[in-house]
């Protein structure tokens, strides 16, 4: 399951989605998350599913990598599910026994709930798949630079530089868990067999040496950044400037759009 997410990857396909501006397609997913929770019904969320599916076969990249990033969220979305099912007490009673009582309106929150979540973790997908960690955090810094005015101008790269260094490290770090656990299932551990205490105990075996990787590979990169003479954001000069395009603004045109029809479901 840890090998199956692959949040935090980027995908090279040359598609018209990673040609984007990374300013606008991040203020284009920002809004397109909250769009998510802003959607009233199944109508504002059909909306959204279909416009995001149109985005991912933009992309060009593998529909299978997507629905990878939902593997590991099952456990979540049946828990989410479970709670909604069984605690929403609103419409028709379809089950009742003993204590758990099923309804109408439980079976609908578990299902609108449950899609929010997958569009929620598919939307952030399209985000890493499609920018590269340099551009993400040209990005960030561009969107936060009139902080600038206010004295803070270092601590606006130390903060887009710090989010993407971390969400670069997410597939490595899942890459090095997968590798612990299956050094340890070599060596005899048993992690899938016995009760909840004995599976959290199985998992230090995994932990410490995980931390320890994780030290050594960020004491690693802060060397190789001062071999490299990174002394922050002063003084920076880039290669590629960003310069938006005419499809950056259809693009953020599109999703304007899109959330003027979500807001006017929500207030009617």
């Amino acid at each position: 399951m840890i090998k199956n997410f692959t949040l935090g990857q980027y995908f090279p396909s040359g598609s018209v989605i990673h040609k984007l501006d990374p300013r606008f397609k991040l203020i284009e997913i920002i809004l397109s998350i909250i769009l998510v929770f802003l959607a009233p019904d199944f109508l504002g969320l059909g909306v959204l599913s279909i416009f995001l599916l149109t985005v991912m076969l933009i992309s060009k990249v593998p529909v299978s990598m997507y629905l990878k990033n939902l593997k590991p969220l099952i456990i979540i979305l049946i828990f989410t599910s479970l709670l909604n099912i069984f605690y929403v007490a609103e419409g028709t009673v379809v089950f009742s026994w003993w204590i758990f009582t099923i309804t109408t309106g439980g079976i609908y929150k578990a299902i609108f709930m449950s899609l929010r979540i997958v569009l929620m973790i598919l939307t952030s997908a399209v985000l890493t798949y499609t920018t590269t960690p340099t551009e993400l955090t040209d990005a960030i810094e561009s969107l936060l630079s009139p902080l600038k005015f206010l004295g803070l101008g270092e601590a606006v790269h130390t903060l887009a530089m710090m989010m993407t260094i971390a969400l670069r490290f997410i597939p490595t770090l899942t890459d090095e868990t997968d590798k612990i656990m299956s050094a340890q299932k070599a060596r005899g551990a048993d992690m899938e067999n016995g009760g909840i205490f004995k599976r959290l105990k199985a998992l230090m075996p995994i932990l410490i040496p995980l931390l320890i990787s994780s030290v050594r590979r960020a004491y690693e990169l802060a060397e190789a950044m001062e071999c490299r003479c990174y002394s922050g954001g002063k003084g920076r000069t880039r290669m590629k400037k960003l310069i938006p395009s005419f499809r950056d603004f259809i693009a953020l045109f599109l999703v304007l759009l899109i959330s003027a029809f979500i807001i006017l479901l929500r207030i009617l």
